[in-house]
Parts: structure tokens; sequence; C-alpha cells
């Protein structure tokens, strides 16, 4: 019959033997996976666009910078198309802006709380 202490030590020094096999494997798995999905991993985080991930951006401390649009806010592209077109519809300016309607609605909606904009029916028109 086998010495109990020697069935321990072969046992532990199986095991041992064992994670460091699962370990080098889980190394090389990892650099795989980070080769497939450039160095990113696992699921974008909450309200994460697609192509982006958690810290990424321009600075090194995580800092996202903004892109600027041309031609201002949409609120004040949404009032410029007002002032040249008085009475034209939400989805008018919508369609003029190339976006969603549903979007522009709560732009146009907080203009008009600020006074820049009234709105007349369906119709907007510039605020007087």
């Amino acid at each position: 019959m086998p010495e109990r202490g020697n069935v321990l030590e072969e046992t532990r020094a199986y095991i041992e033997e064992r994670l460091n096999a699962i370990e080098g494997e889980r190394r090389k798995l990892e650099r795989a996976l980070a080769a497939v999905t450039d160095g990113r991993s696992g699921r974008r985080g909450p309200g994460r666009p697609r192509g982006r991930s958690a810290g990424s951006g321009s600075g090194s401390s995580g800092t996202r910078r903004r892109r600027r649009r041309r031609g201002g806010t949409r609120a004040d592209q949404a009032v410029k198309l007002v002032d040249q077109n008085p009475g034209i519809s939400a989805s008018d300016i919508a369609r003029r802006m190339s976006i969603k309607p549903n979007y522009l609605y709560r732009v146009m909606s907080d203009l008009e709380k600020e006074g820049r904009v009234t709105k007349r029916g369906r119709e907007y028109h510039p605020a007087g």
C-alpha cells in the first residue's frame, strides 16, 4: 500500500502541473482574443456606441473629444430653417436636416419653451 504522504504529494504535483498548463492555454487564448478584437474584449459598456470601448478616445486619461458639427447645433439649424421657411412643419425640417422626426420634435419643443420659435397647429414660425 502506498504511503499517504506520497499520494498527497503526487496529487498536489499533478494539480499544480495541470494548473500551469491551463494558465498557459489561457494566456494563448487571451492573446488570440486581443488580436481578433484589436485589444478590446467583452461587451461594450452600457450606452456605448458600437466601435467604442470604455476609456477610448483621444486622450490617455480616457477623455473623449466631441466632434464639432458644421452649422451649429441641431437647434440652431432648425431655427435657421424656420426663419427661412415660416410655416414649415417638423417633418419637413427633419427631412431637410436628414434626421429622424421623433428626435426633432424634442428639439422643437425645447425651442418653443425658450421662445425661439412659435407653433401654430403643425406649423412653426419665427419668434416675433
